[in-house]
């Protein structure tokens, strides 16, 4: 593969980038599919999967996930995206070892995410030991994740 065409598609992933920040979602997944048509990335993929996502089309977003799995299995952001996707579903055993292969991905920002969601599912099944557990690693792992940080202190509220 040229440079050429791996720095063409990282700028059109950007473009996609700059276009989803700006509410664009469309203008998004057409820069993102341009980008996987210059050269197939699993950043391009993930991120066209969650514009799949934000419109409701889980299967499809599903589906570029694991591409971009296909793609670079190290990328744990596809992973937790697949657990999210799922507990959308309500599919909350088949979410769980998606969170946990987006924990031990090599290359994954930001790494609280997968905690939280673990979080979540474990709060849904009243598991609140486990739930605390996973809200605490998120916040170690950012201590400025206001979300991390008001999901541990709503929840040892609510136990204490």
């Amino acid at each position: 593969m040229s440079s050429f065409k791996r720095e063409e598609a990282l700028r059109l992933l950007e473009e996609g980038n700059q276009r989803h920040q700006h509410g664009d979602v469309e203008g998004a997944k057409e820069k993102y599919k341009e980008s996987i048509d210059v050269h197939p990335t699993a950043d391009a993929h993930t991120f066209l999967g969650w514009m799949y996502g934000i419109e409701g089309r889980l299967r499809l977003a599903i589906r570029h996930c694991k591409i971009a799995i296909d793609l670079d299995p190290d990328f744990g952001n596809p992973y937790n995206d697949i657990g999210v996707y799922l507990m959308q579903q309500n599919r909350l055993d088949e979410a769980e070892p998606w969170l946990r292969r987006a924990m031990e991905a090599e290359r994954y920002e930001p790494r609280q995410f997968p905690h939280l969601n673990m979080g979540r599912i474990h709060l849904a099944r009243k598991e609140y030991g486990k739930a605390l557990d996973e809200f605490h690693r998120a916040l170690r792992l950012a201590p400025e994740d206001r979300t991390a940080a008001a999901a541990f202190r709503d929840l040892v509220g609510k136990l204490n």
